[in-house]
């Protein structure tokens, strides 16, 4: 009797330890609500309001104006060129968008200023641009800082141009390096760790379990978790439930603002705010 108590205990306090383990991992960090405010019950339009049929592709100054117009939030990507400047593009290789071979990190500006994107005459733009555009209009922007090998100077230079054009700005990030490196050098800006489930992550089986169920967290505890619409994992509801925000992408129906904090959309026109 006595040994199956103490092997209960033993195994009980096991429990415990793992279960603090995972919340020590897994736990956001705590942001107050006037940070929060101006992202809250938001729908954000994914890479700008765009829409090929009216000629308007995606992250493009196009794209930009219709969502400021039309009051949306706007989620947009920055990427570094080889020679440091910061550029709006989702894509590092830009056959895609532009039909053309060639990729960000390999090309200089006035190089990927001979591209255009979507078969229009929108150019790529520097983030600077599409900041003046989208801050004058006064839109809360989420910024996600692609991951990429010049991490630091891509983090720099982003937190040169939020400091320069101010407005209510946060930022995300798959690479929880980058989400670190806002927490250690911006702490007063909301971040968010962006996931999915780890077959959508393009890592290796290791990283994506382990990005997929946040436990990277305490490398940059995050703000807000940007989750994938597809099913998440039990850490990621745990968080939540610790306090971060919950944002979604990419909607293509309402009935994610039920269920999340602002939600980033693609195509149609729900309302700008939802509460």
């Amino acid at each position: 009797m006595k040994r199956t108590t103490k092997a209960a205990l033993s195994l009980g306090g096991a429990g415990a330890a793992a279960a603090g383990l995972l919340v020590w991992l897994t736990a956001p960090g705590r942001a107050p609500r006037e940070w929060k405010a101006p992202f809250l019950y938001r729908n954000f339009a994914h890479r700008g309001l765009y829409d090929p049929a009216l000629g308007i592709p995606e992250n493009s100054l196009a794209a930009f104006r219709a969502a400021a117009r039309a009051g949306y939030g706007v989620e947009l990507d920055a990427r570094l060129t080889r020679d440091g400047q910061v550029v709006v593009s989702h894509d590092d290789d830009l056959r895609r968008m532009t039909g053309r071979a060639g990729e960000v990190h390999r090309l200089t500006w006035p190089e990927l200023q001979e591209y255009r994107l979507g078969g229009t005459q929108e150019p790529i733009p520097l983030l600077s641009q599409a900041l003046d555009v989208l801050c004058a209009g006064r839109v809360p922007v989420i910024l996600e800082v692609k991951p990429c090998r010049r991490r630091r100077e891509l983090c720099e230079k982003v937190l040169a141009l939020l400091d320069e054009h101010g407005g209510p700005i946060c930022v995300e990030s798959f690479d929880p390096l980058i989400v670190r490196w806002f927490r250690r050098h911006a702490p007063d800006i909301l971040r968010g760790q962006l996931t999915s489930q780890a077959s959508d992550l393009g890592a290796s089986p290791l990283a994506g379990f382990a990005l997929s169920r946040l436990l990277t967290n305490f490398l940059c505890r995050p703000h807000f978790i940007a989750h994938h619409t597809g099913r998440m994992a039990l850490t990621v509801r745990l968080c939540h439930l610790m306090g971060a925000m919950r944002v979604c992408w990419t909607a293509h129906d309402r009935s994610w603002e039920k269920k999340n904090d602002a939600v980033i959309f693609e195509y149609g026109t729900p309302p700008a705010q939802y509460r």
